[in-house]
């Protein structure tokens, strides 16, 4: 059966860009990714593509162009269902999705996040993630080991994706202030610490650009930054640059989550002191297989033991490694990456 990939940049012509076919109406699979630009979605619908093939399944794939931008996610929630889709995996922008995930389930697709979280449990019947708040945990202790007593003392920058409050980015960036050490009184909410060791929160969009724009904003709080968490490897590209403009590279310690090849690469190059592996492929995999499960005879994912949701693993990667924390080097890193 042949797959058909449609990697859209969809907007008001959402509609004209999905073809409903008859094989879709069987039964096949659809992927909504927040943007079809970063690594870490690239892997992802190379993994649902080719489980896709495997399984004979129809599939087709969606993206947005920012994340945060929910828009073209919800036409493409509502084109996938229009055109017989059996399952939707979703990585959310945003929670402005959730009414159009419901009307999926009420309509008989399987709605599965994939790594970010749906702020309504109602809105989709399962999550294969990565433990996100877990894999902040895991950067920040090993940056507060690394520091050792110059912890009491550091000066931090969060480069987040934005002011949303989005699962993923609340959970990593919770994560690593609690692996620090520092105090979260909402895990919830972003930047509800008091801890005067944060300097402050940016927006990065998770990008190299708004890396650099976010790292800049918070050298100009405080130039003597020492620390700098980064929600994902692109982002904390763009604070090193940020940084070496300044003159300061060798001056903070940058930590990451996501653990893709050029990711591992940072780290092998000293530009990431750490940063934790993700497995959007197995994430992407996975899915497509309880979505042909479903499609066979009704049956829906079950969570992992203790947890309310399909955990895809995480692993600390640097070569600077910490005792008691376990971690790989970024040799072993590049022969995981993404899997």
């Amino acid at each position: 059966m042949k797959t058909i990939f449609k990697a859209a940049l969809l907007g008001a012509a959402a509609t004209a860009l999905f073809s409903v076919t008859p094989a879709m109406a069987a039964g096949g699979v659809c992927l909504i990714t927040k943007n079809n630009t970063n690594p870490f979605f690239v892997k992802m619908k190379e993994g649902a593509e080719a489980k896709a093939t495997e399984l004979g399944l129809e599939f087709q794939a969606f993206a947005g162009k920012v994340d945060g931008d929910a828009g073209p996610q919800i036409e493409a929630i509502e084109n996938c269902v229009a055109g017989g889709a059996k399952g939707i995996l979703i990585t959310a922008s945003n929670d402005s999705v959730i009414p159009a995930l419901k009307n999926a389930r009420a309509a008989g697709v399987l709605v599965i996040a994939l790594d970010t979280p749906i702020g309504d449990k109602e809105a989709a019947d399962s999550t294969f993630a990565t433990d996100n708040f877990e894999a902040g945990v895991l950067i920040g202790k090993w940056a507060k080991a690394q520091m050792g007593d110059a912890a009491k003392d550091a000066k931090i920058g969060m480069l987040n994706i934005n002011k949303d409050n989005i699962s993923v980015d609340v959970l990593r960036d919770t994560g690593f202030l609690t692996g620090f050490g520092i105090e979260v009184p909402n895990p919830k909410v972003l930047g509800s610490e008091t801890d005067p060791r944060v300097i402050g929160h940016e927006t990065s969009n998770a990008n190299p650009e708004g890396g650099l724009k976010a790292t800049e904003n918070l050298l100009a709080k405080e130039p003597a930054m020492n620390l700098i968490y980064t929600i994902n490897e692109p982002a904390a590209e763009g604070a090193f640059q940020a940084m070496k403009a300044a003159g300061k590279e060798t001056q903070a310690l940058i930590v990451s989550v996501d653990g893709g090849c050029p990711g591992v690469q940072s780290v092998k190059s000293g530009v990431i002191g750490a940063t934790s592996m993700q497995f959007p492929l197995l994430m992407a995999s996975k899915g497509v297989e309880a979505v042909a499960a479903f499609a066979k005879d009704g049956t829906k994912p079950a969570n992992t033991e203790g947890l309310d949701f399909f955990n895809t693993g995480v692993q600390l990667i640097t070569d600077k490694p910490v005792e008691g924390l376990p971690s790989v080097t970024s040799e072993e890193g590049l022969k995981l990456c993404w899997g």
